[in-house]
């Protein structure tokens, strides 16, 4: 995977809370990498993320830390997974 580029990435920048947790859907092994914001069952916020990065070693995960940080301009080491290694709803907390 290439590493994204900004104008291809909606802004989340709002999302730069210290302390905050995101909840991310992801797509692995899609066509291209994308980024949309979507309300969950429950009304809560969801990111739905694509990633052409297969789901092995945990290769495609790291693909959406970096796509996730490049979106909310922040470093990648900033984004902790909370939950979901290996699941595709993954909780990141961003912790500056």
């Amino acid at each position: 995977m290439g590493k994204p580029k900004q104008k291809d990435l909606p802004d989340l920048s709002d999302l730069a809370e210290a302390g905050k947790d995101i909840l991310v859907r992801v797509t692995p092994k899609a066509a291209r990498d994308s980024v949309q914001r979507t309300s969950g069952d429950s009304g809560e916020m969801v990111l739905k993320i694509t990633t052409t990065t297969a789901p092995e070693n945990g290769k495609a995960t790291e693909a959406v830390r970096k796509l996730l940080a490049t979106a909310m301009r922040v470093a990648p080491r900033d984004l902790v997974l909370l939950r979901g290694a290996t699941s595709r709803e993954k909780l990141f907390g961003y912790r500056p």
